[in-house]
């Protein structure tokens, strides 16, 4: 008899092995009435979500310029390393998103002239589309937004911009925007911004850098958003950083802010993807 039990589980459990195991697929896409294309996007489903019925959090990480959808799972490894958290406890099962905002134009906002909405379509066709087609729980609780350099801005200015709809967020190594109106007015020689008027450069300036987002924050906001950000001390986009830190020590807005040796690379951002899962995890449980 325990020779049969043992034969049966031996025959079953590789079945239950690949049941259980988590799946990424990096080439879906979505139709966008507002972008008038079809936009790609990569999503991270966990251990037994085929074979559940429950409904996951979600947290959807944002990608670098030159990169696409495919980044965080070609280079940030994103399954081992999630696979790996969610098994030794450190996260809690969680859907994971991956947006593509390299393909059109480039980056996470709308164009300075409003001839290219990716943030309307973000929130308005993106979000919706991903909450419905899978089961995640819409509630702000169980939402987060990461991202690393030109998306460490997009998780910077979303969660800033809508603290309503994130319980956190982790910017790592971010592109802060314009730190003042005089590098505004070098965005001029970027595409798209040739030919823009200074009223528009001000509004674009107002909407896009994170430090004056910072200092105008209403203090009903202040611990709205749960806060981790990271960038290394060789990073060339130290300043950002490091003003956005002080400017929220000012403020008095919680946030976790930590600098480790390391510079503008994939090997940096592997080693903070662990501290993320485990930030946002909390968030997920603490709320």
């Amino acid at each position: 008899m325990k020779n049969s039990i043992l034969f049966f589980l031996i025959l079953t459990f590789p079945i239950l092995s690949i049941a259980q195991s988590s799946k990424v697929l990096d080439n879906l896409s979505m139709k966008s009435e507002i972008l008038k294309m079809d936009r790609k996007y990569a999503i991270y489903l966990p251990p037994g979500y085929e074979t559940s019925a429950r409904s996951y959090p979600v947290l959807y990480l944002l990608h670098g310029g030159g990169d696409d959808q495919t980044g965080w799972v070609q280079f940030g490894e994103v399954q081992h390393i999630t696979d790996k958290a969610i098994a030794d406890g450190s996260a809690t099962a969680m859907i994971i998103v991956m947006p593509d905002a390299n393909t059109g134009q480039r980056g996470y906002f709308n164009s300075i002239k409003g001839d290219f909405q990716y943030e309307d379509f973000f929130f308005k066709e993106f979000m919706p589309f991903i909450e419905k087609t899978y089961r995640i729980k819409a509630e702000k609780r169980y939402r987060a937004v990461a991202g690393l350099s030109m998306g460490g801005g997009g998780s910077f200015v979303y969660a800033l911009r809508h603290p309503e709809l994130f319980s956190s967020a982790c910017p790592l190594s971010a592109s802060c925007g314009p730190l003042n109106m005089t590098e505004m007015e070098r965005y001029k020689s970027r595409p798209g911004m040739q030919d823009v008027t200074t009223e528009q450069l001000e509004t674009y300036f107002k909407k896009h850098s994170v430090v004056d987002m910072v200092k105008n924050m209403p203090d009903d906001q202040k611990k709205a958003v749960r806060w981790f950000i990271d960038c290394g001390d060789d990073d060339f986009l130290y300043e950002g950083n490091a003003l956005v830190h002080i400017e929220m020590r000012k403020k008095e807005i919680p946030h976790e802010y930590r600098v480790r040796n390391g510079g503008h690379t994939w090997t940096y951002w592997r080693e903070s993807l662990p501290v993320v899962l485990s930030f946002v995890s909390d968030a997920f449980h603490q709320f």
